[in-house]
């Protein structure tokens, strides 16, 4: 990707900009993210389920080998199938083991220096007819925040599931449904943040806690925008002049255009600490599958360019290695691949691009096939780290491999040091 003679004006023009921009004194920031280039990672499966992550976890309730049925589809079907005593107890059990303090140090050897932790709604408080477990995930919350600090890691506390889910993906704890907009859900959904912003905005955390993430991945297209931008207003609110805290505030893009939220809490009108947290996944349509190799790092590369055009800090906190959406479950228990054209769900299906077989085993992997995924993985380092940086998604799963930050490392996939290049300079951009 070559820079054109208006993309370099533009970055000019920009950078000038900035210049002569009069920033808030650094006092009213607990982090200045200019001069904090994030290289992180998520903690996903732990505090909040996902069967991709940990299909052990799910495979528990298997009745047959044919089809999935009789398999919870997410946190919220797997805590009402056991009843709270037994998810309990099963949910202990596994946040005592999946992630140690083995774990944090583990990340500080490879370069990283932050983490993000999803967890959700439910470990804070419920709605009457919740089965999910509670009150058992904030005080392993807070021992990953004290590990995090012990390995000179920061974090991000985030928000991953509202109460009626915002957005109906597995992820959020109850699929298929997006109800977090009406009245009730929402009042528990602020009831909860306030807890969260008032807690890691207290002095004994912000020293490690460097963002509070006011809800992940809200669905833009559909629900209602200008109810999410008053909920991401009140939020700003409660931290500034309720707790009167100078905690950041990150807000997702709800997947919304580059640049849909530069008048939204802007500096210029004395709203601080604000950071717009992308996502950028490539698979999650036949489309996205089909794309060359090129076309993938071409891709990649614009997000970082766009990412240089925004008027807030922004970084991007999930993306992947995957090429393919073949690993097991990472569309839902019981839907299938778009690649293999075996994906159906609620009437939408795919068409084949390709054999998921081996997809997750890298022994039967060709070489090609091995510098692709290493090309990919710089590009997305290279375009991510035109801004504020880059938290990937995620650390460690029980099987996959282009999910898998821990598995990719080992394998040689994913740079070590995290700045070694066997492909430099894909998206060429000299920032």
């Amino acid at each position: 990707m070559m820079l054109s003679i208006n993309q370099a004006l533009s970055v000019l023009l920009f950078l000038v900009s900035v210049c002569f921009a009069t920033p808030l004194p650094l006092s009213k920031r607990y982090l200045d993210y200019d001069s904090y280039k994030v290289k992180g990672v998520n903690i996903g499966g732990w505090l909040v389920l996902e069967p991709f992550i940990t299909p052990s976890l799910f495979e528990a309730f298997r009745t047959n080998n044919d089809n999935d049925d009789g398999i919870p589809v997410d946190e919220y079907h797997y805590c009402q199938q056991l009843g709270k005593d037994e998810a309990t107890k099963r949910l202990t059990q596994h946040y005592s083991t999946w992630i140690t303090e083995d774990d944090f140090a583990e990340m500080a050897k490879t370069g990283l220096n932050m983490v993000r932790i999803p967890i959700g709604y439910w470990a804070f408080d419920l709605l009457d007819d919740d089965p999910y477990v509670t009150g058992v995930q904030e005080g392993f919350l807070d021992q990953a925040i004290g590990w995090a600090s012990k390995y000179n890691l920061k974090v991000w506390v985030d928000l991953h599931g509202a109460p009626g889910s915002q957005n109906g993906f597995d992820n959020s704890g109850l699929r298929d449904q997006i109800k977090f907009q009406e009245d009730q859900n929402t009042q528990l959904l602020k009831n909860v943040l306030m807890h969260i912003i008032e807690k890691y905005s207290g002095e004994n955390y912000t020293d490690t806690v460097i963002g509070v993430e006011v809800l992940n991945e809200p669905l833009g297209p559909s629900i209602d925008m200008n109810k999410l931008k008053d909920l991401n207003n009140w939020a700003y609110d409660y931290l500034r002049n309720q707790v009167t805290g100078d905690q950041v505030l990150v807000i997702h893009d709800a997947f919304q255009a580059p640049q849909y939220w530069n008048d939204q809490l802007t500096l210029s009108d004395g709203n601080y600490g604000v950071l717009v947290d992308h996502h950028h996944y490539q698979v999650f349509s036949p489309g996205e599958l089909s794309r060359s190799m090129d076309d993938h790092i071409s891709v990649a590369c614009q997000q970082g360019w766009d990412s240089v055009f925004e008027g807030h800090w922004n970084l991007v906190g999930e993306w992947s290695a995957a090429l393919t959406d073949c690993a097991k479950w990472l569309n839902g228990v019981g839907v299938g691949y778009r690649y293999d054209g075996s994906f159906n769900k609620n009437g939408d299906t795919s068409y084949y691009i390709g054999s998921c077989e081996g997809s997750q085993d890298i022994t039967t992997w060709s070489e090609d096939k091995k510098n692709n995924y290493r090309k990919y993985i710089e590009a997305q380092l290279d375009a991510y780290e035109m801004r504020n940086g880059w938290i990937y998604w995620c650390w460690k799963t029980e099987s996959t491999l282009e999910w898998d930050y821990k598995n990719l490392v080992q394998n040689g996939l994913f740079p070590q040091p995290l700045d070694d290049r066997q492909f430099p300079n894909q998206c060429h951009y000299g920032g």
